[in-house]
């Protein structure tokens, strides 16, 4: 492979982590018994753990290494209120259009549920309603663009505008694509310093986080359960499980629903506050119409630019997906192909066989998980919403409850089809 060498030195860690560094490891004794035992300290497990410990339920969260190590310091940290994978259409010709509208709607009011969050929580998050531009990479994508904001406009009430190509450099500095429809609710934040406040709250609540405390399974035990890990064993009336894209064996039913799909980021060096502006002027979130979907947008401070995608969709070397990215990146700007890339890093994203997140209960043990990509925002609000159901708490209902939760035949948590799914998309992407 040739070398770029823009991509040298980069650090293989997130750009979140310069300013919200991993907590050190200190070693937490384990309780012998707890109210909850929560698998994963992500999004999902420490908004789960905040709203049972404020109800006095003993709370422990074992992590496999470090709180936060996974998706919830290493995404893009947008907040998006359309967070599924199918179309506003496509989900009312599957449910119905008043399914379907109780599905939108839930989508917008996660959002909503992050910004009270962070505002009663006073969480220093660069939280901002920064709105998203969604790119046509075809003519004809734009159209289509126009045909789903103007639904979305009639059947939900979406605030949103079309932006034609001729008047493109508003809001983005390239002549990349063919227009695009922005959709102003959308939000952006610093996932690090969310996720260290969220951390920093559970444990002023009281509950305990145990990491390097990887869970190896849980048994039924009379009216709770027996919870093996591999510093020894807790009993615990209620389990939740949070691991969305690094669920493991510990629990097949839910290593056979989610799909682990590899995404990667970059960020830049910093840019020249004027090149900055003319490139991204409205610092907005970006991505676009492509099956093989990239996002971008400014850093919190408005001096780099974070490039995200899904070029491999499986395991690959971080120089390997660094090198597509910028590659991308190049392609939208290409005044910065003299730019370094000062962080290259990854993680793993949990998707669905139904293109839905889900939030359930099997053989007892509770779960939220499958968030497609879009998981800031909707895996805090469902985690709480779990934290309610251990509660027994009628607000705990949502539209997501409980659903067919499908698999595939022999699928037990290795997605050996991505390769065949990515070279589909690639297809697409160039001939339609």
């Amino acid at each position: 492979m040739k070398d770029v060498p823009q991509l040298a030195g980069a650090k293989h860690q997130p750009y979140w982590w310069d300013d919200a560094p991993r907590p050190p490891h200190v070693e937490t004794a384990l309780p012998k018994e707890v109210d909850v035992l929560i698998v994963g300290s992500g999004y999902t497990g420490l908004s789960a753990a905040l709203t049972l410990a404020r109800a006095d339920r003993s709370v422990l969260i074992c992590e496999a290494k470090e709180a936060g190590h996974g998706a919830s310091s290493r995404n893009g940290g947008g907040c998006g209120t359309m967070p599924y994978k199918l179309s506003y259409a496509a989900t009312e010709t599957i449910f119905g259009e008043r399914r379907a509208l109780d599905l939108w709607r839930e989508g917008s009011a996660s959002v909503d549920y992050v910004e009270e969050l962070v505002k009663a929580e006073q969480i220093a998050c660069n939280f901002t309603r920064s709105g998203r531009f969604t790119g046509a990479h075809r003519p004809g994508e734009y159209e289509k663009e126009a045909r789903r904001l103007e639904m979305l406009r009639r059947k939900l009430g979406h605030e949103g505008d079309m932006v034609p190509k001729a008047e493109q450099h508003r809001e983005l500095g390239t002549d990349y694509y063919h227009g695009g429809r922005i959709v102003h609710r959308d939000a952006s934040l610093h996932p690090g310093l969310y996720h260290q406040g969220l951390l920093d709250r559970v444990k002023s609540a009281g509950a305990i986080v145990a990491d390097r405390t990887e869970v190896l399974g849980a048994e039924r035990n009379g009216a709770g359960f027996t919870v093996r890990t591999r510093r020894g064993n807790v009993t615990a009336r209620d389990v939740i499980v949070g691991t969305n894209g690094y669920t493991g064996g510990a629990f097949p039913f839910l290593e056979r629903r989610v799909i682990p799909v590899k995404s990667q980021m970059i960020a830049t060096e910093p840019l020249a506050p004027e090149l900055m502006q003319r490139l991204m002027p409205k610092g907005r979130l970006i991505n676009d119409t492509k099956r093989t979907r990239n996002y971008y947008r400014p850093s919190p401070d408005g001096t780099r630019i974070l490039m995200g995608g899904r070029p491999t969709l499986r395991d690959a070397p971080i120089e390997v997906s660094a090198r597509h990215l910028r590659d991308f990146l190049v392609r939208v700007f290409p005044e910065l192909a003299e730019t370094r890339i000062t962080h290259a890093w990854d993680g793993n994203l949990g998707f669905t066989f139904d293109q839905l997140p889900h939030i359930g209960t099997h053989d007892g043990v509770h779960y939220a998980c499958g968030y497609l990509g879009s998981g800031v925002a909707m895996s805090t609000y469902l985690g709480h919403k779990l934290g309610l159901r251990v509660l027994g708490s009628p607000d705990a209902h949502t539209v997501l409850d409980d659903r067919l939760f499908p698999t595939m035949p022999f699928y037990k948590g290795n997605p050996w089809f991505l390769s065949t799914v990515a070279a589909y998309y690639r297809f697409r992407d160039k001939f339609g």
